[in-house]
């Protein structure tokens, strides 16, 4: 591809307007790694996402609150006994957003790629 045109590509997401559209609530460490998670899995623990993730109790439970808040976890809390579980799935949006957010990373990945000539 000639350079111009890749410039040209790589401008429309560099954009403010591309910056504007841009999910900074998916680009987060911890938030991208529960959607991504949740993405390949049916549902998912807290438990389960804290190991995955190797963060601590506090710090998932902000960036899954973000989440589900934003509408794209949901989050059920039941009882195994007297023992709390809270189990997390990705909603429909939720799976619209981290599409769009792949999609836009993949596109820049594309453009700035070194192509040898």
């Amino acid at each position: 591809m000639p350079v111009e045109k890749k410039l040209a590509s790589l401008s429309g997401y560099l954009s403010d307007t591309a910056a504007r559209d841009f999910d900074r609530l998916v680009y987060e460490r911890v938030r991208l790694g529960i959607m991504s998670a949740l993405a390949v899995n049916s549902s998912l623990s807290f438990t389960d996402l804290r190991q995955l993730l190797k963060t601590s109790d506090g710090n998932l439970s902000v960036h899954a609150r973000k989440l589900e808040n934003a509408g794209y976890i949901s989050c059920e809390k039941t009882f195994a006994g007297r023992v709390p579980r809270t189990e997390y799935e990705l909603t429909g949006k939720g799976r619209q957003a981290l599409e769009k957010y792949l999609d836009h990373m993949e596109a820049l990945i594309q453009a700035t790629r070194y192509e040898e000539l």
